[in-house]
């Protein structure tokens, strides 16, 4: 469907511009004193309940605490991004949002201090490892990124370590949640950290800066933009005047005084604190204020207290510690409260008063009645059915029995969104105390819902790879009970990778799921360690009937390591749960999510190894897939790239735009491909050095490219062994490619004798081998980075090669110094023979090649034959297009780029209504 887009970026929290009936329409209501926009319940008492407003938010709506501050160094506005000219300018003392004083009134960039209150559909974020982002700002507390932070791999949104817990959890939607309608998708802005050179798509003025945090990006479609235009009537920032601000006089340093300010009993459990600076004869307060700021509390300030916690007993007498509330002095004490020199503890807890009474916001979650939330008071009466009996008549629900509605306490973290069922006699006002005794904080984040009432049945995927191959469900699952204690009437084993080790469990129980995933992957048998993946469910019965799903598999260690760039680029432009990285886990679990969909394609980010990895998995899943021929593309990483040369990628990614990639694709045409397998059968041949030999059962491996014997094979596994010992080195295709160089001049004068140490039989015919170092078989007509080992040359003895004739080509090399000619383009390989069933004997333990994955076989046979079902691979053509990927479903949809948002399909679903840990689109720690 058409999206919803409007002509200018306007409240971009929650993935949704503000409408009648969103909250970030809807002003709190009953508050004490003057409307505020925090979160949560309202603290004090309220006018009973009411049906919340539908108007446009104010200026007062952004919550921002302005003050005039006097600007020592040159600063920039967080709103038009231009130099604020002067010495004055306006501080937001919460998120620290600077404005011309020109601009305040058309500020409608939320403070932090409120931001999860606007929040429109709660979803967890899928946090990276650390990382250093030059020139990027913190989204929570807008301040550059200097030291190792953090990035969304989903949504791009980027914050401090410290800043994780104020973060709200406004993620994309990457999954349907069995409630929501899916016939219109939102944009779903994220602020700053534009690219240089970014344009509004609007007015085409430039809306990035690299000196702030401004301008708005849409997370699906791309569309950027500068600054919202203000609304009608928004005349002021939080009801205040510019002019009725104080300019602030900064004190000197050594007048000031460090605090640790806690926001309850967690923090105070695990010492996590925060840390301010007030003037030594500060007021309470102002000692208070400024410890809410620090946690983004934007409730009224008469509302808490600060607790001194004890000290050690040499740091102060026990007299002096006492209890000071805002507004009021301890008993002993002056009103100068924390700041005072003689009562000066190290540390402080912020505690709520209590009240007999309070203000709550109750969100209707899916029922479709119109408004964003209602406002009731909460008594010590309240329950958690009384609620329900009370908020039903105020959304037009009164005609439906109670019994058909529960209240659903949600926990909106940031990397996590907690959902839990509140027992019918659940005292709310009691509840609001504990979550405010644990952590002030977390009571910024936690929402109430009235939604229907529906049996849930638990049902967790978790896949688990690393176990012994070849046994039995049976015999797994008794030997995941032995190593993980799993429960056997909430875990069982649903489906069986034999051959690879693995199996995949169903689980009934969000606690048990959390549990074995967590030790699962701690957990080592046999000696190899476990690999532990939630897996999403795919809603392919909702997949339209010509769509064809991409299926993204990245190998992040390829060739010059820009996977993992990939990895986020394609989590970004696709749903990220069908973007796979193939070092967690492998290509199994992709095949696995993608096995009911009636029809999808692939794309391979990596080399000809990890192409050939992918190609033998397909092979082995190809019956349980419902589509059992998928094409496949390929984005080439890694240092040859000969597949790639041949279907015409390019000889490696050198940073071309993703997004032209996936059209790419999309454009491809289909190209069919011999696959061979290859039995390595390793036994004693008589020879006096293979009494080990015996040992190493037979094995098959699977062939796309080619197969070397000796030299070629040789330089490979140096390659390979310089690669393992000093991975950080091995960052660009050509310092990989002057490795090889390397190794092979030290190689130049080897004189080995392969034709002396191997026998080969091609349909099973003798053949007399010349004087060679090396013996290669190829499919394709590319070897060594794009060398033409065969040559084109007409020969009347074998027909012309060709990547699908059922035939491979046997080549020879005499040295290091022939394959550098080859190379060079000097000369071709020694045509030796041609055919499609090869037999070769190895009397020696010799180095062997397959795709570029090398190792030491031993002496014995090796027999080459064609595989079964020849791959579909895809062919590009051209880079670059000017339309926009389809990001959830149907690969095959085009539009045009940045005109229109994509049509919204919901592919995945999320496992659970309730969920105590997260799922990463690879298995680590996003949202289920």
């Amino acid at each position: 469907m058409a999206a919803a887009a409007e002509p200018r970026a306007r409240a971009w929290l929650g993935g949704s511009s503000p409408r009648p009936g969103s909250p970030a329409s809807s002003p709190e209501l009953g508050g004490r004193g003057r409307a505020r926009p925090g979160p949560g319940p309202g603290p004090g008492p309220g006018s009973g309940p009411e049906r919340a407003g539908a108007r446009p938010p104010g200026p007062a709506a952004s919550g921002h605490s302005f003050r005039k501050v006097t600007l020592t160094k040159p600063t920039f506005c967080h709103l038009c991004s231009d130099f604020i000219w002067g010495l004055a300018g306006f501080l937001c003392d919460v998120c620290n949002f600077m404005s011309h004083e020109k601009c305040l009134k058309h500020v409608k960039t939320p403070c932090a201090g409120v931001a999860p209150s606007l929040v429109r559909v709660p979803v967890a974020h899928c946090f990276g490892p650390r990382g250093l982002y030059k020139r990027k700002f913190c989204a929570v507390c807008r301040k550059t990124l200097e030291a190792p932070a953090l990035r969304c791999e989903v949504c791009e949104l980027h914050v401090h370590p410290d800043c994780v817990p104020f973060a709200c959890s406004d993620c994309r939607q990457c999954h349907g949640d069995g409630h929501r309608d899916h016939d219109t998708h939102h944009h779903h802005w994220r602020e700053g950290n534009l690219p240089s050179g970014a344009r509004c798509e609007v007015c085409r003025k430039t809306c990035g800066s690299s000196d702030v945090l401004a301008g708005v990006r849409c997370e699906w479609c791309g569309m950027q933009s500068a600054a919202p235009e203000p609304g009608e009537g928004d005349d002021g920032v939080d009801g205040s005047s510019p002019a009725g601000l104080g300019r602030e006089v900064l004190a000197p340093e050594s007048s000031k005084q460090t605090l640790k300010i806690f926001d309850g009993n967690d923090a105070l459990q695990r010492n996590h604190f925060r840390v301010i600076t007030v003037p030594r004869l500060a007021r309470s307060e102002e000692v208070l204020e400024a410890a809410l700021r620090a946690y983004y509390v934007m409730e009224d300030p008469r509302d808490f207290e600060l607790q001194a916690l004890p000290l050690p007993v040499h740091a102060a007498d026990p007299g002096a510690r006492g209890k000071t509330r805002a507004g009021g002095s301890a008993e002993g004490e002056d009103s100068r409260g924390p700041g005072s020199r003689e009562a000066a503890p190290e540390a402080w807890i912020i505690r709520a008063l209590p009240h007999t009474q309070e203000v709550l916001r109750i969100y209707p979650a899916w029922l479709k009645v119109g408004v964003a939330y209602v406002s009731i008071r909460v008594t010590p009466q309240s329950t958690a059915r009384t609620v329900v009996l009370e908020v039903l008549p105020l959304l037009g629900r009164q005609a439906e029995g109670p019994e058909s509605f529960q209240l659903v306490e949600v926990l909106m973290g940031s990397r996590q969104v907690q959902r839990t069922v509140l027992e019918d006699e659940e005292p709310l006002l009691a509840r609001l105390r504990d979550i405010r005794q644990t952590s002030l904080r977390q009571m910024t984040q936690v929402r109430f819902y009235v939604a229907e009432s529906r049996v849930v049945v638990p049902h967790v995927s978790l896949y688990v790879a690393g176990l012994p191959p070849g046994l039995s469900a049976q015999e797994y699952g008794s030997l995941l009970e032995e190593a993980a204690a799993t429960k056997a009437g909430l875990v069982s084993v649903s489906h069986v990778y034999s051959s690879q080790g693995a199996v995949v469990l169903d689980v009934a129980s969000f606690t048990e799921a959390e549990r074995l995933y967590m030790l699962v992957r701690d957990t080592a048998v046999h000696g190899r360690p476990l690999t532990a993946l939630v897996l999403p469910d795919v809603l392919h019965t909702k997949l339209p009937p010509d769509s064809s799903p991409l299926l993204v598999f990245v190998n992040p260690k390829s060739g010059g390591l820009k996977g993992r760039d990939l990895l986020c680029s394609f989590r970004k432009l696709l749903n990220p749960h069908q973007v796979f990285e193939l070092t967690n886990g492998g290509p199994l679990p992709g095949f696995h999510v993608f096995s009911q969909v009636p029809c999808f394609r692939v794309l391979v980010c990596g080399g000809d190894g990890t192409v050939g990895w992918v190609l033998a998995a397909l092979e082995e899943m190809r019956h349980r897939l419902a589509c059992p021929e998928p094409s496949v593309a390929i984005l080439p990483l890694g240092t040859g790239n000969d597949l790639g040369r041949v279907l015409r990628w390019g000889a490696g990614y050198s940073g071309e735009d993703p997004f032209s990639v996936l059209v790419s694709v999309d454009e491809a045409d289909a190209v069919l491909m011999d696959r061979w397998t290859i039995l390595l059968d390793a036994h004693d041949t008589g020879g006096a050095e293979n009494s080990v030999a015996d040992v190493e059962p037979p094995k098959i491996v699977q062939m796309s490219n080619y197969c070397g014997i000796g030299i070629d094979a040789e330089l490979s596994l140096d390659f390979h062994q310089a690669r393992e010992e000093e991975p950080g080195k091995f960052t660009s295709r050509f310092h990989n490619k002057g490795v090889y160089v390397r190794v092979g001049l030290q190689k130049i004068s080897h004189s080995r004798g392969l034709h002396k140490e191997i026998r080969l039989q091609v349909e099973q015919q003798e053949v007399e081998l010349p004087s060679i170092e090396g013996l290669i078989f190829i499919n394709i007509p590319s070897w060594g980075s794009g060398a033409d080992l065969w040559g084109s040359d007409s020969d009347s003895r074998f027909e012309k090669p060709r990547m699908d004739d059922g035939l491979l080509e046997v080549v020879g090399v005499t040295g290091v110094m022939h394959m550098g000619q080859v190379q060079g383009g000097l000369r071709s390989g020694i045509r030796i023979a041609q055919g499609s069933y090869f037999r070769v004997t190895l009397l020696k333990a010799t180095p062997v090649q397959v795709d570029g994955e090398p190792w030491i076989q031993a002496p014995g046979h090796m027999i080459i034959s064609a595989a079964g079902p020849k791959p579909v691979l895809q062919g590009q053509l051209m880079w670059g297009h000017d339309y926009a990927w389809h990001n959830q479903g149907d690969s095959g949809t085009r539009q045009t780029r940045h005109r229109s948002l994509p049509e919204q399909v919901p592919v995945f679903q999320e496992t659970a209504t309730r969920a105590s840990f997260n799922t990463h689109p690879e298995g680590g720690a996003a949202q289920l």
